[in-house]
């Protein structure tokens, strides 16, 4: 019999020592079960941002950041990302392998059958000004959702989560696509049933009703790969948040609402964003060493965005696969010799061979590539972050039925340092 494993916590006082069960998973750090803590010693742990805390357990994504690993259920993301498309992906997710060949058609079937958006949902448009940010229009048009499908709001059964997940994962590009529609002033496109999921979201944010517009394949495989790398990332804050808002029992429509709400914080979902503002400050290759000079400074506030990131800390591998779509994208339409996107890639080169940046590992990230893909593919960038949000749904809705059928989850309810003003009189 395999004895468990214990850690053993002592006080500097007249405490007793507390005995934690030590957890372990199929990959990663054990994890210290904390549950009966404040029981046996009337103390918490103090843990601000939940950074060494596992909230929960699941099965859905690894990340081993100082190895530069991703795993979407057991699978590698380079794997995934050169093999299979992003209905794959969703199916994988969702239910925890990659589909056979009738799945995969059954799969996307139900996908397209649910594009659509209901007439009265499509009104909802109309009530923001036309030049509110998208993802105000996602985080309002998302949570109402949840006004038109009360036949299938049970979340403890499996088949109504399901079909709330068959109607995010379908209806968020529609949705996406409409918010920037109505951003530009033109007519909304409706969803075709003939055309797969990446190229059909090209149909609806491009198309017009004055001419045929047909989807480059380059520019489909490359949205499709942007969707693949993006589509979960094991439990980030916008994840945490949708998980958060479903332990309460809130229907997944709001949750959602609520995960687009935390992506579009800058610190979260606006890094490419913030790779392609930083470029244009920049402004040409001449500038370039001026910049790096001021990345090395430590008294200069400037920091080059979309270099290292906090999780990988060797390198991101969504990176070199957001990297060869990059150059395929520059390629096709012939734009290396384009200003912003011949600076992108000089500076790229500058921090892939300077020593301060090797010693810091600090590679370009999938953020940097990614903008610089969209920027070329004619998304502007303040629709950056509603794409990262319509590729994470799928992420969403598999951590939230994940969480809703697990017989070990309660309503969240983090605890707290008091350090407020002790009991006074009025």
């Amino acid at each position: 019999m395999t004895q468990k494993k214990v850690a053993t916590l002592s006080f500097g006082d007249d405490r007793e020592s507390v005995e934690l069960p030590i957890l372990s998973g199929s990959m990663g750090p054990d994890v210290i079960d904390i549950r009966t803590l404040h029981t046996q010693s009337g103390v918490f742990t103090y843990d601000p941002g939940f950074l060494s805390t596992a909230s929960s357990s699941s099965e859905i994504t690894f990340i081993d950041g100082g190895k530069g690993i991703l795993l979407y259920r057991g699978y590698p993301i380079e794997q995934l990302a050169k093999q299979c498309d992003f209905m794959d992906v969703c199916y994988l997710l969702i239910n925890g392998e990659l589909p056979n060949k009738k799945e995969k058609v059954s799969f996307d079937k139900i996908i397209k059958d649910h594009s659509m958006l209901h007439e009265q949902l499509v009104r909802f448009f109309s009530g923001f000004r036309r030049d509110a940010h998208p993802m105000a229009v996602m985080v309002g048009v998302v949570g109402a959702l949840s006004a038109f499908y009360h036949e299938a709001m049970d979340i403890s059964d499996a088949g109504h989560r399901e079909l709330s997940a068959f109607r995010l994962i379908a209806k968020l590009p529609t949705i996406t696509a409409m918010a920037y529609k109505y951003n530009i002033g033109q007519p909304f496109v409706y969803p075709r049933n003939d055309l797969d999921y990446a190229e059909n979201f090209l149909h609806m944010m491009f198309a017009l009703p004055t001419e045929e517009y047909k989807p480059n394949p380059v520019m489909v495989r490359a949205i499709d790969r942007i969707l693949i790398l993006h589509a979960d990332h094991e439990q980030n804050a916008s994840t945490s948040t949708v998980r958060l808002a479903g332990s309460s029992g809130a229907n997944p429509f709001a949750c959602v609402s609520a995960g687009i709400a935390c992506l579009w914080g800058p610190a979260h979902g606006g890094a490419n964003e913030a790779c392609l503002n930083m470029l244009e400050e920049i402004g040409s290759v001449s500038r370039i060493d001026e910049y790096i000079k001021r990345a090395k400074d430590k008294n200069d506030s400037f920091r080059l965005m979309g270099f290292g990131h906090r999780v990988y800390k060797n390198f991101d591998p969504r990176a070199q696969l957001m990297r060869e779509t990059c150059h395929e994208v520059l390629n096709e339409l012939g734009l290396h010799n384009d200003p912003l996107f011949e600076l992108a890639l000089e500076l790229e080169r500058i921090a892939l061979e300077d020593e301060y940046f090797i010693s810091k590992k600090l590679y370009p990230n999938v953020d940097y590539y990614s903008g610089i893909v969209q920027r070329a593919l004619g998304i502007p960038t303040f629709m950056f972050t509603s794409i990262f949000a319509m590729a994470r749904t799928v992420g969403w809705v598999a951590q939230w039925s994940e969480m809703i059928s697990d017989p070990e989850h309660r309503i969240g309810r983090p605890r707290q340092r008091y350090t407020g003003k002790t009991v006074r009189n009025v």
